[in-house]
């Protein structure tokens, strides 16, 4: 699909109501209009999956308002995807957004959007990112011939154990009644395009940017939503200020790219700061951390014993209609750690302890050890030292290992939490750079763009002016190691912990 030839910012007509809208009244921003397809979505049993998946794993045990969940999440990015779209003048007016035969470039793109806003957790796991993890572990993609309807049909390609790819694979194959695949289909979207936003790889830059990148409607909903429900300060920002300064700018080579203009740059930057305390301070906290990292260890040991559902069922039971995958959610989870430790299926004493511990929230203990602190690190010097660091952390987390099998009773068990992504207010100049080699660094998705009054762009973090800039090398990483006190005491008299 073309772009369209696009107004620049304010010359999009006011928004008017049109009538018999309807209607979704959320706690963040109020009544939000909804299509008829969306409708259609949002009341699929797909999408109604997603009530029963909190939005912050385990982060309740240690936060007790975080009961919010995915479902009103992602109609809240549809909603921060609808007013960036307003705000850089792309939308269409309500009565061609809401007509179901409108199909100009412009009507399908600003459709698309939203519905790829609606649709980018579809694949969500049980318990959002923490058995997911497990299943990305455990691996098992391989998708063997099986009877479907009857008849042999070879496996489709191999799909990594992610929500990504699980919701690409919900959005193309779910062609049955209530099916997204037949509802999009149903009103001519194309749904590889759709896919293709979700995923970042689309072929146009702003529909990426719009998704994924340092500033996406993703990031503008959660930010707000978590603080607001977990009663922590950290992601709050000023939204409005920011929505009414985002402009666009020829990106060249026929790509139309966002940034925000050069007078909102300060206001960019408290987001970038907020997102970084954040995770620093939410999402990494040790408190419900080590919960979500129980689960991971539980989930895995679970799907390594066959006792809950492999990934290429969940893949067949969207194929088929399976009623069993709209269970596949927090309930599920929790129902079978219940069942599995009260039929006692796990032999394991390490697993049956840490299930326990997960369904009556005991934590474990964290392990103090100086190699353990959390570390700013910056620039290439700041990698160096991190994976110089991870290899002295897992060679003392073996030592650790050993003297458990030695001396151990069976029953002691060590949990290491090593994060896989860096915590960053955003990437420097020389890693995007590294990263694009001779390419046009304004064609990259994820930094922020600084917007001149001539429409001339340029990278937030390369303006001397700019606090990112300075702050855009840091890196916090927060690695973690729990166990239980069996595992204490033994590693105490042994003189290897404090």
């Amino acid at each position: 699909m073309n772009l369209p030839n696009l107004p620049h910012l304010g010359t999009t007509p006011a928004r008017k109501n049109v009538r018999n809208e309807r209607v979704i009244y959320d706690v963040m921003y109020g009544f939000i209009p909804i299509t008829e397809w969306e409708e259609k979505i949002i009341n699929s049993p797909f999408f109604q999956r997603l009530r029963w998946i909190k939005q912050l794993g385990f982060a309740n045990y240690i936060f007790p308002g975080a009961e919010h969940n995915r479902f009103a999440h992602v109609i809240g990015v549809m909603h921060s995807m609808d007013q960036m779209i307003n705000a850089l003048g792309l939308a269409v007016s309500d009565a061609e957004l809401f007509d179901k035969k409108a199909k100009s470039p412009a009507a399908l793109l600003h459709k698309s959007l939203r519905i790829a806003a609606l649709l980018h957790d579809i694949g969500t796991f049980p318990f959002s990112h923490a058995i997911e993890y497990a299943y990305m572990r455990h691996g098992n993609v391989t998708r063997t011939e099986r009877t479907i309807a009857g008849s042999k049909k070879k496996a489709p390609k191999e799909l990594p154990n992610n929500h990504e790819h699980l919701g690409s694979f919900i959005i193309k194959n779910s062609r049955h009644k209530n099916g997204l695949t037949q509802i999009l289909e149903e009103y001519d979207f194309d749904i590889q395009m759709i896919s293709d936003i979700i995923k970042g790889t689309s072929p146009h830059l702003i529909a990426n940017q719009l998704m994924h990148s340092d500033l996406d409607a993703d990031r503008m909903d959660y930010l707000m939503r978590d603080s607001h429900y977990t009663g922590i300060k950290y992601g709050q920002f000023d939204r409005d200020f920011i929505l009414a300064n985002l402009t666009t700018f020829d990106a060249g080579g026929g790509q139309l790219g966002f940034g925000v203009q050069e007078n909102a740059a300060h206001a960019v930057e408290d987001f970038l700061i907020a997102r970084f305390s954040w995770y620093s301070q939410v999402v990494k906290n040790q408190g419900s951390a080590k919960f979500d990292i129980m689960s991971s260890h539980v989930a895995k040991a679970f799907l390594e014993e066959d006792l809950i559902y492999q990934f290429h069922d969940l893949l067949s039971m969207i194929e088929k209609n399976d009623e069993r995958f709209f269970w596949w959610n927090d309930v599920y989870f929790i129902n079978r750690c219940q069942e599995i430790r009260y039929k006692k299926q796990i032999k394991d004493p390490r697993i049956a302890e840490l299930n326990e511990m997960l369904l009556y929230r005991h934590p474990p203990k964290t392990v103090k050890h100086p190699l353990f602190a959390h570390k700013i690190m910056k620039d290439e010097a700041g990698e160096i030292e991190k994976t110089r660091l991870i290899a002295r952390i897992r060679k003392l987390v073996g030592e650790f290992q050993k003297v458990i099998d030695k001396h151990g009773t069976g029953r002691e068990w060590i949990l290491v939490d090593i994060p896989e992504k860096d915590v960053v207010f955003t990437r420097n100049l020389k890693h995007i750079i590294k990263k694009t080699g001779s390419k046009n660094l304004y064609q990259e998705r994820d930094p922020v763009k600084l917007v001149s009054k001539a429409g001339v762009p340029s990278l937030l973090v390369e303006r001397d002016n700019s606090l990112m800039k300075h702050l855009s090398g840091f890196i916090n990483f927060v690695p973690s190691v729990y166990a239980n006190e069996s595992a204490i005491e033994l590693l105490g008299r042994r003189g290897l912990i404090e």
